[in-house]
């Protein structure tokens, strides 16, 4: 059901702190993308995957907020289960922003800290979430009286198995 790791395309990136969003420098893991690593698969069948892997829990079926926003208790696994849309990760005023535009397939794995939100909606945009297992996600904003949780990141472990290709997977590798 997932693509071939062989044939994987994967793009990384490294995302400078900005104003009160921490994104890649306080773990130095960066935010990645897996292109098309699902691209038949159904909402249910992602699911069910991820969950036999054993890395990550799916938890919830969405779009993404629209508000920039990160969590600092745990890395967060987003596969899209269908039609696209652009994000922006960095939040909009860094000029280390990324602002993919994501479809249906596409596995994104946002360290913890990393600003995210939806910028357009091109059509049925919707998500899985999954969190790496017995960890349970904040919501954060990049303000004033944030700064305990986000030093806590630098604390979370890294993946020890990739969340889609288990023992072998980009997120081993990086």
């Amino acid at each position: 059901m997932a693509a071939a790791l062989q044939s994987l395309k994967v793009s990384t990136h490294q995302i400078p702190a900005f104003k009160g969003l921490p994104n890649t420098s306080i773990s130095n893991k960066p935010l990645m993308i897996f292109h098309g690593a699902f691209p038949t698969a159904s909402a249910s069948q992602i699911e069910k995957h991820l969950t036999d892997t054993g890395v990550v829990t799916p938890q919830w079926r969405y779009t993404m907020y629209s508000d920039t926003h990160f969590h600092s208790t745990t890395h967060e696994v987003l596969v899209i289960s269908s039609g696209s849309a652009k994000c922006c990760f960095g939040g909009e005023e860094n000029s280390g922003r990324v602002e993919p535009v994501l479809q249906k397939g596409d596995v994104v794995v946002i360290p913890a800290g990393v600003g995210h939100r939806l910028l357009e909606d091109h059509g049925a945009f919707q998500m899985i979430g999954s969190y790496p297992q017995r960890h349970s996600w904040d919501m954060c904003y990049g303000r004033k009286g944030e700064e305990k949780k986000v030093e806590g990141i630098a604390k979370l472990a890294w993946f020890t198995r990739d969340p889609v290709y288990g023992d072998d997977g980009p997120t081993l590798h990086v």
